[in-house]
């Protein structure tokens, strides 16, 4: 069996380390546009116990990756200055690169080929193989290859967002709200490392086209975000890297294959960030569809028929979460006319994932901080 892989990012070497384990006999083969070392970003983040799914399938890689996570309990927002803590909401975070070079170890150790600085420009490239699929992000050529076979469709949230790190360690993963002159901005950051952090800061269109910033350069863009979360940086300047603006693409399809062609994390669906789930779902995804090409033997489209009948009951669950979380970011600034702990409680259970009760269970410092608020 040939399996072409188009995308070394994490759902596309998850995948190809497992089929390569489960069937050695398979001739796995990695195509990546960027020249190795080439990832662009900052940290990503996992949601807490998000990789105890990676230490049963995986333990090899899991052991590789837990060296290097950065790891808290809490989490906490910040409203006109004050800061709410939020007991028992913990998450793990990590260097995008270290997290793609030791998937892209692991994968070569397992016996896949991985080209890389290779641009796939028409999936007839691959034809030969006998498996195709596609991890290859939001503007997906595997997915765009046949977009009806797919049922492929991609719409665009509002808000505005740009990534930047800073040379500063964020003890929890915080949530931050700050008025600026020309109207509310948001900053979702956390530490990847422990000198860095990740600092994603969110806007609504009509703040971005008031501000000027769609007519700046980068780095008047960075200073003037710099500028606005200056007391939650300290003073320090932002770090920009691609650091464009952008509006969420949402990623949907009706089908997950279309005849040998198959498609993984971002290509397959978008997750918004504010839940801390892509990259978890990415690779989750990748460990299915190899469980399910292994189970098949050769009958390739029995084993596609598995993965997607397997993985999109959770997949409809976690990426309507993220979307209704979504949704409470697009208006975060009429949010912030609640008082900080009524914020923090909307906040919390922004995704209709936490009911009152499960909070009083999880966070049960933050539920008597709240005391005569409605959960």
């Amino acid at each position: 069996m040939q399996i072409a892989v188009v995308g070394a990012g994490p759902a596309g070497l998850t995948f190809a380390t497992a089929i390569a384990r489960l069937r050695p006999q398979a001739r796995v083969r990695v195509i990546e546009q960027n020249p190795k070392g080439a990832t662009f970003g900052f940290g990503v983040v996992f949601s807490d116990k998000a990789l105890d799914f990676l230490q049963a399938d995986d333990p090899a890689t899991h052991a590789a990756l837990a060296p290097h996570l950065e790891s808290w309990r809490d989490i906490r927002l910040v409203h006109r200055g004050e800061t709410v803590t939020i007991d028992g909401v913990g998450f793990s975070a990590i260097a995008r690169l270290a997290l793609n070079d030791i998937l892209a170890t692991q994968a070569v150790a397992s016996g896949v080929a991985i080209d890389w600085g290779r641009r796939l420009d028409d999936i007839s490239e691959v034809a030969d193989a006998d498996l195709i699929v596609g991890a290859d992000g939001v503007n997906s050529p595997v997915r765009q290859s046949d977009p009806a076979g797919f049922g492929a469709s991609v719409a665009f949230l509002s808000n505005r967002f740009a990534w930047y790190g800073v040379a500063m360690a964020f003890e929890t993963l915080t949530q931050t709200f700050v008025a600026g002159p020309h109207g509310a901005l948001t900053a979702h950051h956390y530490r990847y490392r422990p000198d860095m952090s990740t600092f994603i800061v969110e806007i609504t269109d009509e703040v971005f086209e008031r501000s000027g910033l769609a007519a700046m350069d980068e780095d008047a863009q960075r200073h003037y975000c710099a500028e606005a979360f200056c007391a939650t940086l300290g003073g320090r300047p932002l770090i920009a890297n691609r650091s464009a603006w952008r509006q969420f693409p949402v990623v949907a399809n009706a089908r997950y294959c279309s005849g040998n062609r198959v498609l993984l994390g971002d290509a397959l669906h978008t997750a918004h960030f504010s839940i801390g789930s892509g990259t978890r779902l990415a690779m989750e995804d990748g460990l299915a569809l190899a469980r399910a090409i292994a189970a098949h033997g050769d009958d390739i489209a029995a084993g596609l028929a598995t993965y997607e009948a397997e993985r999109r009951p959770l997949l409809e669950k976690l990426v309507g979460a993220a979307s209704q979380s979504a949704a409470w970011y697009e208006h975060f600034g009429a949010h912030m006319a609640l008082d900080p702990r009524a914020l923090a409680l909307s906040y919390v259970q922004r995704s209709g994932r936490i009911d009152g009760e499960r909070l009083k269970s999880m966070a049960p410092r933050f539920m008597a901080q709240t005391g005569d608020l409605e959960a």
